[in-house]
């Protein structure tokens, strides 16, 4: 029998063929074929002629893009992300159901078998780590076990020198607040990542950075060490293992750059909070000058999960290359704001949807989302209503999870006031070592603050992308590009915003425009006027 993919057309040699013309073309094919296997045929192919014949129908076959009936019964229906089941959450007690002491932890599934994940070794936990596809939840996306295997360098063993496990906790990201509710609510998952975290970089303690506004957090958290400590299961012999670990916490003063990781070291160590010049890394040269690494609150604190069920469980949530579940902070312009664990690469609206009761007066009245946190690019509703939030996703739509710190704004924002509003928090944040961000920071702001209040010129809008890119990859940290991508995000999506109210307030003062600087067009009249563009 001769089947409808043999004599199917091929849709890369016909760009169109109507389906009358495809069911005509096929039946005319199958009757020549069907008349040349009659009897009255006085020749028969030969075995090379038929070789020929059916690699070319097997091409065909290959490069053909009409679906038949056969393709649409084996076809695979496309993956739906969300909607994590309870018992796939990895923080059971998010929403502080029950206390956070180590009895109802215990009950909860933490500390269990902790003693044969440690004695699987550090190469075992690194490679479940590596297998689950963990990528940093701090705002970077670094693959974790990737990042963790830089402790383990040749001849490792053969250095006398401590080896450190620094915790960020410094969460200071305008609209995250992730990591103060596991500390808050689940501080024991936390105290036990530490401790595998620990072991798989061959650690001999880890430093809890904790920002000083938590005073409550640092408290639950410091009760929940003291517990670990009197059960055993840190410290000397921890749990049984043989392998020695001690867990500090130390409390910031609430500076923000101090959330960069050689800045939080630098502040550990009782220095100023500025970032350090790399190379040397953290894991050559980090916290006492010993091979240190930095990562997040939830990044270690998924990790005891991830050795007990499996990477392979783990890297079941998610597409590839950004698989797992994360904690989301949604706030803004929702009816009910929260923080949830959710699968990722779950659509935005979804998500919202979902946890959060939806937009405030539906979600035709969305204007924009801030979807990783203060420092990515806001996106416009047009983008929101496909957006899928993962770190290849947003990327793609020239933004980026970060912290996953969902901000929602309604129709009724003032977009400009909004993003003018995180520009004076990244300049008063800065610390001013780069001159790029020292200066970049405060003339960015007083060019948002006028175009607030629209006085300003059109030119000054490529005047102010100009500077951002400037300030763009210029400095020791990051900051430079957390003041930066949201003013460029503002200008890529709401350009005629901006238009708009600097040609309403040349309007209010007679059609004359302000001089570049914000200066009223009567200032030259009145001779205040000392340089151009002043």
């Amino acid at each position: 029998m001769i089947s409808r993919a043999a004599v199917a057309p091929s849709a890369h040699s016909l760009p169109y063929i109507s389906s009358r013309a495809l069911s005509s073309a096929s039946a005319s094919s199958l009757s020549r074929l069907t008349s040349a296997q009659q009897p009255a045929a006085k020749q028969s192919p030969q075995p090379q002629q038929q070789s020929q014949q059916l690699t070319q129908q097997q091409t065909q076959t290959q490069r053909r893009g009409f679906a038949t009936v056969q393709d649409a019964a084996t076809a695979h229906p496309p993956r739906v992300y969300g909607g994590l089941k309870d018992q796939d959450r990895i923080f059971q007690n998010l929403y502080g159901r029950h206390p956070p002491d180590l009895k109802h932890a215990m009950k909860s599934g933490d500390w269990y078998k902790t003693k044969e994940i440690i004695l699987k070794g550090h190469d075992w936990i690194i490679s479940e780590v590596k297998t689950s596809g963990l990528r940093g939840r701090g705002g970077a996306g670094f693959p974790s076990g990737l990042k963790w295997s830089f402790m383990n360098f040749k001849d490792w063993d053969k250095d006398n020198k401590p080896r450190y496990l620094v915790v960020n906790a410094d969460e200071g990201e305008p609209g995250t607040c992730k990591d103060r509710e596991i500390m808050r609510k689940d501080p024991h998952k936390l105290i036990e990542g530490c401790l595998i975290s620990g072991r798989a970089m061959n650690a001999t303690a880890a430093y809890i950075y904790i920002r000083g506004e938590f005073y409550e957090e640092a408290t639950v958290l410091q009760q929940a060490i003291n517990e670990a400590y009197a059960a055993g299961l840190i410290g000397k012999n921890a749990c049984g293992s043989g392998y020695d670990f001690d867990v500090y916490i130390h409390r910031g003063m609430g500076a923000y750059i101090c959330g960069e990781e050689t800045a939080l070291i630098e502040s550990i160590e009782g220095k100023a909070g500025k970032p350090r010049l790399k190379p040397p890394f953290p894991a050559a040269v980090g916290l006492f000058g010993c091979p240190s690494t930095v990562t997040n609150v939830e990044t270690v604190a998924v990790a005891p999960t991830i050795c007990r069920r499996g990477g392979k469980w783990f890297a079941g949530f998610g597409r590839e290359r950004n698989q797992g579940t994360k904690l989301f902070c949604i706030s803004g312009h929702v009816n009910n704001p929260c923080t949830v664990e959710e699968e990722m690469s779950i659509p935005l609206r979804e998500l919202i949807d979902r946890h959060c009761g939806g937009v405030r007066g539906g979600w035709d009245n969305l204007l924009a989302v801030i979807p990783g946190g203060s420092s990515t690019p806001v996106l416009p509703k047009h983008i929101c209503d496909d957006q899928m939030m993962d770190f290849d996703a947003l990327k793609d739509s020239q933004s980026g999870l970060g912290t996953a710190a969902v901000i929602v704004m309604d129709k009724s924002t003032d977009i400009v006031r909004a993003i003018s509003r995180l520009s004076a928090f990244y300049r008063h944040e800065s610390c001013g070592q780069c001159t790029p961000c020292r200066e970049g920071s405060k003339w960015t702001l007083q060019m948002m603050e006028r175009f607030e209040r629209g006085q300003a010129r059109e030119r000054e809008i490529d005047m102010l992308q100009e500077l951002t890119k400037q300030v763009e990859g210029h400095t020791i940290c990051a900051l430079g590009e957390a003041f930066a991508w949201p003013i460029q995000g503002l200008i890529r999506h709401f350009r005629p915003e901006l238009e708009a109210r600097i040609r309403q307030n040349t309007q209010a003062h007679g059609g004359k425009e302000f001089f570049a600087g914000g200066w009223n067009p009567n200032t030259r009249l009145d001779g205040k006027l000392i340089a151009p563009g002043q």
